[in-house]
């Protein structure tokens, strides 16, 4: 087997092994969100995804981004094959994540109220946003424990590891809301919180780590690499978590916390099916492509690779999604929602945008360019932010999704100038013919939901998503080769030698 079919091999099996976590989470996050929608409504909806943002914006920020550098210097500690390197980096950054996420929390508890009325213009939820320093805290330990796992490509852990806490959290975060209805929201974001930090620290404790003897001064001195990267990553997170809070802002108070509902319900769907393959493109893509950074040809292959799996994986799941929209919303939600199916597909569009900018976006962080991704990161977010504004003001709530579609188209042009700068990057050949044959399909999927009625169209969409589905399956059989054992396993399907003697 070529050193290029066993390239993307690798790429399939990670993406397999998380993006099967992926899937298990996204049916028990199908499950959830119909208790959710029927138990709180749009309203109670609303009031989650604003509590949920709080608390992601006081992690983001007082992670100080550790999560990301350290998985990039444990994976580059596993690299240099020194024991009492990776030791040491685990020890620090162990510590120095207790130690931010402590400061986060209390500092959400302190400014609990001042939050509250900057958010909802009234003291009334400062006690329910104390008590998310909570979950900050717990996030910002896992998080380091996660950051230990991932960044020893210790993959299969990392999937199990995901699917525990979606499955024990989702049950108990049902069951509070069950009981308490809208009151339930923050104690099931404290035991959601509280299933990832005991499931981390789980599978972490497997791992075999030298001990080794560490003051804290030594743990601050080695934690400044860590900070120095991760401050870029935190900036990062923090504008992403800030547009996402003024977002659900700027829609709650121009128009109401039903708004906020029906864009969180959307946006909540179109991220599932996403995280599937943006879930496995991360565990595994981030820790390889650094340790081939000091090679520029290798980089710019694995980018490529990463891209043409990605796109084959994610383009029919984003074509159903986008066909059967209306449906979709009428089984995961209630009557209620029917306005998000029109934001869903918007949104279906701009992720088809993400997934083919992310491996790109990667290799700044792979390089170590801090500085490079924090401004490119700034820009496009204060970009995203106009269009939304415009959108909201011109268009009305389905604006805001349309921004989103919007922004990432200029967001994968700046990226690929910037990754041309570093690494001299171009997209191959494939890449460039899986774009112009999965782009139009996408475009003409969405054109004919719009302008079909509802049973034409769905008919429509679903042929169109069944043979796209078929290119992208004989796709990645042609890059596998005939000896990889998921080709031989697939040979056995009756008809199979049609998709063998495709090309993509």
């Amino acid at each position: 087997m070529s050193e290029e079919k066993k390239a993307y091999g690798q790429i399939l099996k990670s993406s397999s092994l998380v993006g099967g976590a992926q899937v298990i989470n996204l049916l028990i996050g199908m499950v959830r969100v119909k208790f959710v929608a029927v138990l709180l409504g749009p309203s109670g909806i609303g009031l989650q995804g604003i509590f949920m943002t709080i608390q992601n914006m006081a992690l983001t920020i007082s992670g100080l981004g550790l999560k990301s550098s350290g998985v990039r210097d444990v994976a580059e500690s596993v690299g240099s094959d020194d024991a009492e390197s990776i030791a040491r980096t685990v020890l620090t950054l162990r510590r120095i994540c207790f130690i931010t996420g402590l400061l986060g929390g209390g500092s959400l508890a302190i400014l609990a109220m001042p939050i509250s009325r900057l958010t909802f213009k009234s003291g009334d939820y400062a006690v329910h946003i104390a008590w998310l320093g909570l979950a900050v805290l717990m996030g910002s330990i896992s998080a380091g424990e996660m950051a230990l796992i991932q960044g020893m490509r210790r993959i299969s852990d990392l999937a199990r590891l995901n699917i525990i806490t979606a499955l024990f959290g989702s049950t108990i975060a049902i069951g509070f809301f069950w009981c308490l209805g809208i009151d339930g929201i923050i104690p099931s974001l404290l035991s959601l919180a509280t299933v990832s930090l005991i499931g981390s620290f789980w599978f972490s404790r497997r791992i075999q780590i030298v001990k080794v003897s560490m003051t804290w001064r030594e743990s601050f001195d080695e934690a400044r690499g860590l900070i120095t990267l991760g401050l870029a990553f935190m900036w990062s997170g923090v504008l992403g978590v800030s547009l996402a809070y003024a977002t659900r802002t700027v829609i709650a108070q121009e128009i109401n916390l039903t708004a906020v509902g029906v864009f969180s319900a959307a946006f909540a769907l179109s991220g599932m099916f996403l995280n599937f393959v943006l879930g496995a493109m991360g565990a595994d893509f981030y820790p390889s492509l650094t340790a081939v950074s000091d090679n520029q040809k290798k980089m710019r292959d694995l980018v490529n690779q990463q891209t043409e799996v990605g796109l084959l994986l994610a383009v029919p799941g984003l074509l159903a999604t986008l066909a059967l929209a209306p449906w979709i919303i009428r089984i995961f939600y209630t009557v209620e929602f029917t306005q998000s199916a029109d934001l869903l597909q918007w949104f279906v569009l701009g992720c088809l945008g993400r997934v083919v900018s992310w491996p790109m976006a990667f290799i700044m962080l792979a390089k170590g360019r801090g500085k490079t991704f924090a401004f490119c990161e700034s820009i496009f977010n204060l970009l995203h932010f106009v269009t939304i504004w415009i959108g909201l003001k011109w268009i009305g709530l389905e604006g805001v999704a349309v921004a989103f579609c919007l922004i990432y188209v200029f967001y994968t042009i700046g990226v690929m100038l910037i990754s041309r700068h570093l690494i001299n990057f171009r997209w191959s050949p494939a890449v460039w013919r899986l774009l112009l044959v999965l782009l139009p399909i996408a475009s003409l999927t969405m054109l004919q939901s719009r302008y079909l009625t509802l049973f034409p169209a769905t008919v429509v969409g679903s042929l169109m998503t069944f043979f796209t589905g078929i290119f992208c399956l004989c796709g990645l059989f042609h890059r596998l080769g005939p000896e990889h054992k998921i080709v031989r396993l697939a040979r056995k399907v009756p008809l199979s030698e049609y998709l063998f003697n495709s090309r993509s």
